[in-house]
């Protein structure tokens, strides 16, 4: 059962290697890796927080506003890239057995996709980020954004 204090290991600094497709939607399209910092504080005594990412290969950052829902029980994930200067339709979703799984609506490339977020082997040294895209309402998925997070020499989270 998802908590207000789910987000609480990803408090702090962190050393991210992204792996993303060239193409979000194609399977067989090849993989880009490139380097992240990326730094999270809480909000709301833990119930929220907001994080920012530099992607200097990308010449872009993102942000994610996570807010906790105290009467669902769930959290909305909310992502804006300044490359875009676009607030992305929320994901939503909670945790159970070590696993983080948020679920949304969006557009890409002209078409309808529905989002998917995984967060697992969470901990206050290391976790793991991936993102998918389905085109067929969820039957099918597209894994094309992964983020292993580690904690920079010398550092600990909060």
């Amino acid at each position: 059962m998802s908590s207000p204090h789910d987000f609480d290991f990803f408090h702090g600094e962190w050393e991210v290697l992204n792996r993303r497709r060239t193409d979000f939607l194609d399977p067989d399209s090849p993989w880009e890796e490139f380097p992240a910092t990326s730094r999270c504080r809480p909000l709301f005594d833990g119930a929220a927080n907001i994080d920012e990412i530099d992607m200097p290969r990308l010449e872009a950052k993102g942000t994610t506003l996570r807010l906790f829902d105290r009467d669902t029980g769930q959290w909305s994930l909310n992502w804006a890239a300044s490359r875009s200067g676009k607030l992305f339709p929320p994901v939503v979703g909670g945790f159970g057995n070590g696993r983080g799984e948020f679920h949304g609506d969006d557009t890409y490339d002209g078409k309808d996709v529905r989002v998917r977020f995984v967060w697992a082997g969470m901990s206050g040294a290391a976790a793991h980020w991936e993102q998918a895209f389905s085109v067929d309402g969820g039957e099918t998925w597209v894994t094309n954004w992964t983020m292993n997070f580690s904690r920079p020499f010398g550092t600990t989270g909060h």
